[in-house]
C-alpha cells in the first residue's frame, strides 16, 4: 500500500458565520444559557483532550507533494495488482481506486488467467466489496436463542475455552469445511492445524465436476492432475459437453488463447483451428464451433467412446447399440486422427470418471499430451477420497462431529441431493461459519463471522495453470472483518494475526522481490512444470455407458451463466445481465428443446412439476430452446436463494436438492401444473428478418461485395482537424460472453432497473449484446450493439432542446440538463440504442452503493435520455495527461471500458485520424461493413463480418 498522504485542511474565515454568534436572551434581556461560541469553544477543547493529550502522533511518513508517493496521482485512478479468487483459482486484476475507494477493476496483462481481460464475475466483484447486504459484524447464536450480535473476542474466548478439551483428544470431533483452496499460505495454516490435531478432519465443498475430472487422472495415472489446455498450438478442438469459453477461471485465457491464434491464421491466410461442439444446452464454445452437434449427456457419452473404439480399439470397447450420431462419430474420428498431436478434447463435466480417464487416454495415442495439453499437480489442496460434502453429511449424522469450522462455504444451500445440511449443523454443539454474507450456513451456524474481501485483504492464490497471485488491499476493511488465514492464524493460536505478515513470512522474499511481485500481481517462475506421467493404467476395467432409459427425460445441472452456482446470487448486475442465449435476466428456468416441448405440450412460461426418484418435488417455468438437445432437460443452479440478501433473496428456483449427490445429471420427469410465467427478457426474436446485421464471409474468399455510399440529405461534415473517435467490433472474435455489458455497467454508473422494468423494455445497459440465429446452417452469431455515433445522427435533428448533439471529434454527445425527456431521439434512432429514465432507478441512499459509483461520470436523474458515450471521460482524461507530457496522443492511450475487458480483443477503438491506427486498420479490412448502411447514417461504429466454413452449422 502507498503510503499515506495528509492534506491540510483549509481554516473557515472567523467573519464567515458572525451573523450566528449573537447570544439568545430571554424576555428579561438576560441570557437563557450558556453562549454559543462559549459551548462551540468548550466541546473542541473537550474533543482536542480526548482525543490527543493521551494519544500518540500516528507511526506513518508524511510526504509532500513535491515528492509525489507512489501512487499517489492527484485525483487521477491509481491501480493496485491483485487477485480475484473463484473456484479456489485467482484470476489478475487491477484494482482502479478513485480517492482510496475501489470503482473498476480491469484485467492484469501480465497475468496467465487474465491476460488484461475479465469475465463477467470479475467486472462485478466491485459491486460484491460494496454490497451493503455484506455482514458487517460477528453473530452468536446460543442454544434456543435467536442470533445476536458479538464481537470478534467473544468468538476468541469461546475458542479459547474449547481448545484444551479438543488438543486432550488429538482434535478428535473438530471437522474443517472449506471450498477449494490454492493459496500456499492458507494451505501451509491448515496443514499446522490438521498436524496439531491430528484426530480432526478436513472436508472439501469442491463441485462435483472437479471430483470427476480429477477421479478420471488419478484413473488413467494414477494421481489426480489438472489440465492445462492450449488452444494456441490446437488444429482441431472437440468439445465433448464442455464449454471451455464460458466456465471455469480458466475460461478468459482459453478464449483469448484461440482468438490469438484464430486473428493470427487468418492474417497470414492459413486456416485456423477447426472447432467440433458436442453439447446439450448452446453455450459459448458451441456457438462458435464450426460443426456442432447436440445430444443429451448420456448420448455425447456414448459418442465418446464410439469415437475412442474408431481410433483405438484396444482402448475402448464399442457401447451397445447403434450410436446417436453415426455420420459425425466417423468425421470427428477421422479428423481427430489427421490432427494427431495438434488435437485437443474437451470432455465436459457431465461425463463420468471413466471417460475423463478415456480422453487422457486417447490424448496419449494421438501425441497431444505436452503439445495441446499439459497436466500439472492441482493448484488446490487434495482432499481425501472421502473428504466431500457427503462424508461430513455421514459424519454429523452419526454424532461424530463436536466442533464445525466452516471457511468460505455454504453447504446449507449447493450440497447436491436432498440432504438436510442445516438441520444436520444445528445439532452441533459448537460451529462457527466465516464468509461475506450471513448466508443459509451462517444462519445454522452458532458462530458467524465475516470475512474480508478479497480486495480488502492481505492473501495469496494459485492460478489454474499454477502461477501464485499476491492479493493486496486497495482500501482497508469497511467492516470488522477478518480474512481466511487471518481467521485460521486466531484459530492455529499463531503469534501473528496480520495478513501482510502471514503472507510475506510465507513467501521469505526479499524486499526488492516482494515489492516486484506487488507490482506485477503474480511471484515470478511460479508456474506449475508440466507432469510427464507414464502409459496409461488398466483401461480394460474401464465401462463404457450404459444405454439410457427413454421414458424419461435425462437432466443436465449447469451453473448459471450470470450468478454461477449461487454466489453472485445477490449482485443486481449480474441478475440482471441477459444470458447469452436466452436472453432471460432475473431468473433461472427448466430448458427443453422444441422437439421435446412439442411432444410434451409445453410452451415457454408453462409451470412444470419435476420429479427425481427419492428428491423433493420442485416446480420450475419452462424456457424452449430451439437448438437445445432433445430428450434432455436442462436445470440451471444458483438461484431459489433463501438468505442471499435483499437482491437475491427467493429469485428462481432452486435446482440443488434433484441433483443427484454423485453425478452431475439424472433421469426425472415432467408434469405440467397448468400455470404459467412471465419472463424478464430483453431479445424477442432471434432472426435478423431479412437483414443483413451480422453478416459472415466464407472461409474460401473473406471478402464483403463494396457497397457504394447511399444519398443523404445532410450537408457533409468538416473535418475538426483534431482527433475522429471510431469504434471497430470483429464479429469473428466476438464469443458474446457479455463482459463488455458489465464493464460498461460499471464504468458508467448505470443502474439496474429491476424485472418488471425489463419486461416493461426498460433495461438500461449502454452495450447490449444481440443473437441470431441462422436457419439454414445452424450457427449462432453474436453482435454486441453500443451508440454508432453517427456522423449524419438521425436523433440530433429531432431533439428540440438540442441535448443530442455532435462534437469537433465526431462524439455524439448527450447533455443531460438539457434534456426534457420528450424521446424523440429513440424514436428516432434505427439501432435502438438509447435508453430513457422513467424512474430514479439510481440507488441515492445506500452509502457504501455511493462509494462504489465512479466520479467522473454523472449520475443521472430521472426523465433523461442517456447512452453509450465512447467513454469520454476516458478521452478527456488521456487527453490531459497527453497534453501535460507535451506528447501527443499515441493508438491505444485511449481504451473504452468495453474494449478493455474483452477476452478476443473484438473490440477497438482508436483515432481515425491516425492512419496506421488499430480502428483504421479494420476500416481497410475487406470484412468490413456498417449496420444498416443503406440509411445513410455513417456510423463511426462499424463492424468486421464474421470469417465462416463453406457448410459451417450443425451436423
Amino acid at each position: 500500500m502507498a503510503p499515506r498522504t495528509v492534506i491540510p485542511i483549509q481554516a473557515e474565515a472567523p467573519h464567515a458565520h458572525a451573523h450566528h454568534a449573537h447570544e439568545e436572551e430571554d424576555e428579561a434581556g438576560a441570557p437563557s444559557g450558556p453562549q454559543r461560541r462559549r459551548l462551540l469553544q468548550l466541546m473542541a477543547a473537550s474533543a482536542a483532550l480526548a482525543t490527543g493529550a493521551c494519544t500518540r502522533a500516528p507511526d506513518e511518513r508524511l510526504h509532500a507533494y513535491v515528492h509525489m508517493p507512489e501512487a499517489g496521482l492527484g485525483g487521477l485512478p491509481a491501480y493496485y495488482a491483485s487477485a480475484y479468487v473463484r473456484d479456489g483459482l485467482a484470476q489478475g486484476v487491477l484494482v482502479g481506486t478513485r480517492e482510496g475507494r475501489p470503482v473498476k477493476i480491469e484485467g492484469n496483462p501480465r497475468h496467465p488467467a487474465s491476460r488484461g481481460a475479465t469475465d463477467v464475475f470479475v467486472q462485478a466483484s466491485v459491486l460484491e466489496l460494496w454490497d451493503p447486504d455484506r455482514s458487517q459484524t460477528v453473530w452468536r447464536r446460543l442454544s434456543g436463542a435467536a442470533a445476536t450480535p458479538a464481537t470478534w473476542d467473544d468468538f476468541q474466548a469461546a475458542w479459547l475455552a474449547r481448545l484444551p478439551a479438543l488438543k486432550s483428544r488429538g482434535g478428535a470431533g473438530l471437522h474443517l469445511l472449506t471450498g477449494p483452496v490454492s493459496s500456499p499460505t492458507q494451505q501451509a495454516q491448515m496443514a499446522a492445524l490438521m498436524q496439531s490435531l491430528p484426530q480432526a478432519r478436513r472436508w472439501c465443498a469442491a463441485s462435483l465436476e472437479d471430483a470427476s475430472a480429477a477421479e478420471g487422472s488419478a484413473r488413467a495415472f494414477g494421481q489426480p492432475l489438472r489440465t492445462v489446455p492450449h488452444f494456441d498450438r490446437a488444429r482441431l478442438v472437440v468439445g465433448l459437453g464442455a464449454d471451455p469459453f464460458s466456465l471455469g477461471p480458466a475460461a478468459v485465457a482459453q478464449a483469448s488463447d484461440w482468438a490469438r491464434a484464430r486473428a493470427a491464421a487468418l492474417k497470414q491466410g492459413r486456416a485456423p483451428a477447426r472447432l467440433w461442439a458436442v453439447e446439450t444446452a448452446p453455450g459459448l464454445f458451441g456457438a462458435r464451433a464450426d460443426r456442432r452437434i447436440a445430444l443429451c449427456p448420456a448420448e455425447i457419452e456414448s459418442l465418446l467412446w464410439r469415437i475412442a473404439h474408431r481410433i483405438a480399439p484396444d482402448l475402448a470397447p464399442a457401447p451397445g447399440g447403434s450410436g446417436p450420431a453415426p455420420r459425425a462419430e466417423a468425421q470427428i474420428a477421422a479428423a481427430l486422427q489427421a490432427a494427431g498431436p495438434d488435437a485437443l478434447l474437451m470432455p465436459g463435466p457431465a461425463l463420468s470418471a471413466d471417460s475423463h480417464a478415456l480422453v487422457h487416454a486417447l490424448h496419449r495415442r494421438l501425441g497431444a499430451l505436452g503439445r495441446t495439453l499439459d497436466l500439472i499437480a492441482p493448484p488446490e489442496l487434495p482432499s481425501s477420497p472421502a473428504g466431500d460434502l457427503q462424508g461430513l453429511a455421514a459424519a454429523l449424522r452419526r454424532g461424530e462431529v463436536e466442533t464445525l469450522l466452516v471457511l468460505d462455504a455454504n453447504p446449507a444451500y449447493d450440497t447436491p441431493g436432498a440432504t438436510d445440511i442445516a438441520s444436520l449443523i444445528r445439532r452441533v454443539p459448537f460451529s462457527a461459519h466465516l464468509g461475506l454474507y450471513r448466508d443459509e450456513t451462517a444462519s445454522a451456524c452458532a458462530w458467524h463471522l465475516p470475512m474480508s474481501h478479497a480486495y480488502e485483504a492481505w492473501g495469496d492464490a494459485r492460478a489454474h495453470e499454477g502461477t501464485a497471485s499476491l492479493l493486496q488491499p486497495a482500501i482497508s476493511p469497511l467492516y470488522d472483518s477478518r480474512s481466511a488465514i487471518e481467521c485460521l492464524a486466531l484459530l492455529g493460536g499463531s503469534a501473528e494475526r496480520d495478513g501482510h505478515g502471514l503472507v510475506r513470512r510465507q513467501w521469505g522474499l526479499s524486499d526488492e522481490a516482494w515489492r516486484q511481485a506487488l507490482r506485477d500481481g503474480l511471484v515470478a517462475g511460479s508456474a506449475a512444470r508440466p507432469v510427464l506421467p507414464g502409459e496409461v493404467r488398466a483401461p480394460a476395467q474401464w465401462r463404457p455407458p450404459q444405454s439410457p432409459a427413454q421414458e424419461s427425460l435425462q437432466a443436465l445441472f449447469q451453473p448459471d451463466a450470470s450468478v454461477a452456482g449461487g454466489r453472485f446470487a445477490n449482485s443486481g448486475w449480474l441478475q440482471e445481465l441477459p444470458r447469452p442465449f436466452s436472453k432471460l435476466t432475473w431468473d433461472n428456468a427448466a430448458t427443453i428443446g422444441a422437439a421435446t416441448a412439442a411432444t410434451l405440450g409445453l410452451k415457454s412460461g408453462d409451470v412444470v412439476r419435476i420429479r427425481r426418484e427419492g428428491a423433493p418435488t420442485v416446480e420450475a417455468p419452462v424456457w424452449v430452446e430451439p437448438r437445445h438437445a432433445d430428450g434432455a432437460v436442462t436445470l440451471t443452479l444458483g438461484y431459489g436463494r433463501r438468505q442471499a440478501g435483499r437482491v437475491g433473496n427467493g429469485v428462481g428456483f432452486d435446482a440443488w436438492p434433484l441433483r443427484p449427490a454423485d453425478a452431475a445429471s439424472c433421469r426425472v420427469t415432467l408434469e405440467p401444473t397448468g400455470r404459467s410465467h412471465h419472463f424478464a427478457y430483453t431479445q424477442r426474436r432471434i432472426d435478423q428478418e431479412g437483414r443483413e446485421l451480422a453478416r459472415s464471409v466464407p472461409l474460401s474468399a473473406p471478402r464483403l461485395p463494396a457497397e457504394p455510399e447511399p444519398p443523404s440529405l445532410y450537408p457533409p461534415r468538416a473535418d475538426g482537424g483534431g482527433h475522429a473517435w471510431a469504434m471497430s467490433i470483429d464479429l469473428d472474435g466476438c464469443i458474446g460472453c457479455n463482459a463488455c455489458t458489465i464493464a460498461c455497467q460499471s464504468e458508467n454508473n448505470i443502474p439496474v432497473v429491476g424485472p418488471e422494468q425489463v419486461i416493461a423494455g426498460r433495461e438500461m445497459h449502454w452495450i447490449r449484446v444481440d443473437r441470431y440465429d441462422d436457419a439454414a446452417s445452424g450457427r449462432t452469431d453474436f453482435q454486441p450493439v453500443p451508440c454508432m455515433h453517427c456522423e449524419n445522427a438521425p436523433c440530433e435533428v429531432v431533439c428540440p432542446v438540442g441535448a443530442t448533439v455532435h462534437d469537433s471529434e465526431g462524439l455524439n454527445v448527450q447533455v443531460y440538463n438539457r434534456c426534457i425527456g420528450t424521446r424523440f431521439c429513440s424514436n428516432n434512432c434505427p439501432y435502438k440504442v438509447r435508453r430513457f429514465n422513467f424512474f430514479a432507478y439510481a440507488d441515492e441512499e445506500t452509502e457504501s452503493l455511493k462509494a462504489q459509483r465512479n466520479p467522473d461520470v454523472t449520475v443521472r436523474r430521472r426523465g433523461v435520455m442517456e447512452k453509450c458515450t465512447f467513454c469520454l471521460q476516458r478521452v478527456s482524461q488521456a487527453r490531459l495527461m497527453a497534453e501535460k507530457a507535451g506528447t501527443p496522443l499515441a493508438d491505444g492511450d485511449v481504451r473504452t471500458a468495453c474494449q478493455t475487458v474483452c477476452p478476443t480483443q473484438a473490440i477497438r477503438f482508436g483515432d481515425l485520424m491516425v492512419k496506421d491506427s488499430l480502428v483504421s486498420q479494420s476500416r481497410e479490412s475487406p470484412r468490413h461493413y456498417a449496420m444498416l448502411q443503406e440509411l445513410g447514417t455513417r456510423p463511426r461504429t462499424t463492424y468486421l463480418a464474421r470469417v465462416v466454413e463453406d457448410g459451417e452449422g450443425a451436423a
